[in-house]
């Protein structure tokens, strides 16, 4: 009887203590603030708000406001985290272009480092695509007109030199053997624009990410060529060969995530990387980025730092041979 009193008094104890640590655990307050860096109905604005939807009904959070905070270069949205060190009630999207727009000096003097990584949340993949009436039906004709005489043909992207449209359409070019510093890559103000021109048959090839491969395959003036994902993604996208396939051993992939301010301490981050992987656990996010031909690919706080360091290393690699390196 002493025995099992000492047992429940110990238990008790126990589990006041834990009560007690659960107590003094960070968590969010009663707004959220998540800074978007592009406007109302892009890509990144639906991933923040499918954020927002599947928090709340997890209640991760008691609100989640999206600010949209487009231009700069992301400068606008960064000026607005950086008026927030430390404070974990805000958020911001993390996109490859920090890492592309720091290395050209668009965002000089910024490096992703000067903030709190939290989660990768997925991959998003870059490819061709060309007019039906174009005389490249697969990525291995392109290639071959473009080492004859790359300085030819033109390659349309959105929406700046140097971004991960560009890298990601230059990169598996110049694995392949094509002098990628003779190719006319021009930019235009969005992916939409870019397709236009294609059909106008104002420029040969369009580069651009899986989400507009969903648009391109509902007109048939369209031929998307190829993809850069490690296999071939699933559903309405599946007969698209990659970039492998086709012979060059490359992944053009992009990375979607969250960071926060600088200066967030480890139990902010823990408490966000554990409330992202929530998310990205359930079937409606996982339906949700299926949909827009994206490849969920989860990445936690323990892991991101070596990730962003590899990407970074990555994006310097081809943004070098492009003679991008610190050109703005």
């Amino acid at each position: 009887m002493k025995l099992f009193a000492s047992i429940t008094l110990s238990t008790a104890v126990a589990l006041m203590g834990q009560t007690a640590l659960a107590k003094d655990q960070w968590k969010p307050g009663p707004v959220v603030q998540f800074i978007v860096p592009a406007g109302a109905g892009g890509s990144l604005d639906m991933v923040a708000r499918q954020i927002h939807k599947i928090g709340m009904e997890k209640h991760l959070f008691e609100n989640m406001i999206v600010n949209n905070r487009p231009g700069g270069a992301l400068a606008v949205a960064l000026n607005d985290l950086e008026k927030h060190p430390g404070d974990g009630d805000y958020l911001m999207t993390l996109t490859t272009s920090i890492f592309n727009n720091n290395i050209t000096g668009l965002l000089k003097d910024r490096p992703y480092t000067n903030y709190s990584p939290i989660a990768i949340l997925f991959q998003e993949y870059v490819g061709l695509i060309v007019h039906k009436d174009s005389p490249y039906k697969t990525a291995k004709d392109l290639i071959s007109a473009m080492k004859k005489d790359p300085d030819k043909l033109n390659v349309a992207l959105a929406t700046s030199l140097g971004n991960h449209i560009h890298v990601g359409a230059a990169l598996p070019l110049q694995k392949a053997g094509v002098d990628v510093t003779k190719i006319n890559f021009i930019p235009y103000k969005s992916s939409a624009e870019s397709v236009t021109q294609l059909l106008g048959k104002n420029v040969d090839v369009v580069a651009a990410s899986t989400p507009n491969f969903l648009t391109a395959l509902k007109n048939d003036q369209l031929r998307i060529l190829v993809v850069g994902a490690p296999s071939r993604l699933p559903g309405v996208l599946s007969h698209i060969p990659t970039w492998k396939e086709e012979g060059v051993d490359v992944i053009t992939t992009s990375i979607q995530g969250v960071m926060g301010p600088p200066d967030l301490k480890p139990d902010q981050i823990q408490y966000w990387g554990n409330a992202f992987s929530e998310i990205t656990s359930t079937s409606e996010w996982k339906e949700f980025v299926e949909q827009r031909g994206w490849a969920p690919d989860f990445v936690g706080p323990d892991e991101i730092g070596e990730v962003l360091k590899s990407e970074t290393n990555r994006i310097r690699e081809i943004l070098d041979t492009l003679g991008l390196i610190g050109k703005y």
